[in-house]
């Protein structure tokens, strides 16, 4: 066992040098596709149409069973990308397969909007299924339709200003209402929004109006963007990318909640992170990436990480994204976001300012079990939750939830795991354990023997599945559609693992600041 913690220190180590290249993220199905689709060449392309013919679901649709809201985003942008691929093989019968997969999908869109919809999606999907059903036919597909009046009104605030700044949030989804490369200017990594679909969009507008160098820096990101999704394959690109601050950022906070931030293994790596996370955090906070726009979710969790590191960061830079006591994303965003909520209300505590407003909105959106199952960033109720209870309990030795400690314990599966699909996930699992751990230092004898059970058959479930430097793949977090960031989901584990080997013996304090052990 000592030996298993000596090598995933040293792995958790690589992984926080690792964060200077930009990060790293699973292939997406809808940025593929839309690549594809906006590319001229379908012969030099064959791999990557290959690839996403070969993510092709049995029942003829893309993304998991599991989630099926999340699905109707990839499989339209495949089969449109298909649809130009008619002389491949394979690619006719996959178009046919989609199609009826479709033809059979319930609209989720039909009376409402879902609190989780996917990112743009009422940009993305009246678009996207509009263009793909002219070229099928006479088909009844689902319509979107109360997707159709947030689309229109965003069209009609777009038309009302000029050409938005780099960065800007609108930019991520531009290939869903651009029309001219004038209305956007790549970034300093030669993107459109950190997306790979949008920055293929534009540079097929581009390419006739705009000059070489510009198309140019955007075959030169779509490369990096390739290369980060670790497919070998050219064209195929993960769904975000560069992540060059939420990757460092949530590793941090992983340690954190694992009680591994202060670890002297992993110290030095802690040290170059933070330092580049000061230097970076400006009075308007900062966002996923170093050239994308601001956001409340990276700042709070970047002045949470400041914090423990025993900086003095000023909780200004926050207070930007407050309206009526509570935390948007994004200014203008359609729904707030709990798990940004949590990461503010955490901030605040570990700052020691006031947080009335947030914990009243946590507290109010809990379900009927006590736990946190309706985030807009991640599709498992174990993330939210395991980070609301870290929140709640900072700066409260005596607080205790003993609603919350048995639905987590009752949600924990027969194999040991846990998991809001079909089956248990090493990410799920490792955050039940970030969350036992706060509980089991507060809880009487009693309920530390049955956290202690849990946590074993945790272990053995984990250590059957452990694999050294094996990068995580399983989508569940959300974005067009959803996606892994697989270097974050990797220390997730990692800590997971590591915390359930040191459960029972004493875990070196992590110093002022730190979680309680």
């Amino acid at each position: 066992m000592n030996a298993l913690s000596e090598q995933i220190l040293s792995e958790l180590r690589h992984l926080l040098n690792e964060t200077r290249d930009g990060g790293s993220v699973s292939p997406s199905v809808y940025d593929t596709a839309r690549v594809l689709q906006f590319s001229s060449n379908v012969t030099g392309r064959q791999n990557a149409y290959a690839w996403l013919m070969a993510q092709q679901q049995a029942d003829g649709g893309w993304g998991s069973a599991d989630f099926p809201l999340f699905r109707h985003v990839p499989t339209w942008a495949a089969l449109l990308a298909l649809q130009r691929a008619d002389p491949l093989p394979g690619a006719a019968d996959a178009v046919q397969a989609a199609t009826r997969f479709l033809e059979r999908q319930p609209d989720p869109y039909a009376d409402a909007v879902p609190e989780d919809a996917p990112v743009g999606a009422e940009l993305i999907l009246p678009q996207i299924s509009g263009e793909a059903t002219s070229l099928v036919g006479d088909v009844v597909f689902p319509r979107y339709p109360a997707l159709l009046p947030l689309r229109q009104a965003c069209l009609v605030k777009l038309g009302t200003v000029g050409p938005l700044p780099s960065g800007h949030p609108l930019l991520h989804s531009w290939e869903a209402w651009g029309t001219s490369p004038t209305t956007a200017c790549l970034d300093d990594d030669g993107s459109i929004g950190i997306s790979p679909a949008a920055t293929a969009a534009w540079r097929a507008h581009a390419l006739t109006q705009a000059s070489a160098p510009q198309v140019e820096r955007a075959d030169r990101y779509l490369q990096a963007a390739s290369r980060a999704a670790r497919s070998g394959i050219e064209g195929v690109v993960p769904s975000v990318w560069p992540i060059n601050v939420f990757e460092p950022c949530w590793s941090l906070y992983t340690l954190h909640l694992a009680g591994l931030f202060s670890h002297p293994a992993l110290a030095e790596a802690v040290r170059v992170i933070v330092a580049q996370l000061d230097a970076c955090l400006g009075v308007r906070g900062l966002g996923p990436a170093l050239h994308f726009a601001a956001d409340a979710d990276d700042t709070a969790v970047a002045l949470c990480i400041l914090h423990l590191a025993g900086r003095n960061p000023a909780a200004n830079a926050l207070r930007h994204f407050e309206i009526g006591g509570l935390f948007v994303t994004f200014p203008g965003e359609r729904n707030a976001s709990v798990s940004t909520n949590i990461h503010a209300l955490h901030a605040f505590r570990l700052l020691g300012k006031p947080t009335a407003g947030t914990s009243a909105y946590l507290e109010a959106n809990r379900n009927a079990d006590g736990l946190w199952d309706n985030d807009k960033w991640h599709v498992s109720w174990l993330y939210p939750t395991a980070h609301a209870i870290a929140a709640l309990a900072q700066g409260a030795p005596q607080w205790r939830d003993e609603r919350a400690l048995a639905a987590l314990l009752q949600a924990q599966r027969d194999d040991g795991g846990w998991g809001a699909g079909r089956a248990s996930t090493f990410e799920e699992t490792a955050y039940a354990l970030f969350a036992l751990h706060v509980m089991d230092g507060r809880e009487e004898p009693t309920g530390r023997a049955r956290i202690a059970l849990a946590v074993a058959r945790a272990l053995e479930w984990m250590l059957a599945r452990h694999e050294a430097h094996e990068l995580p793949q399983t989508p569940l977090w959300i974005g067009k559609e959803l996606y892994c960031p697989t270097r974050v989901v990797r220390v997730i584990e990692l800590a997971g693992l590591w915390l359930a080997l040191r459960w029972g013996r004493r875990i070196p304090t992590e110093g002022a600041g730190g979680m309680a052990q």
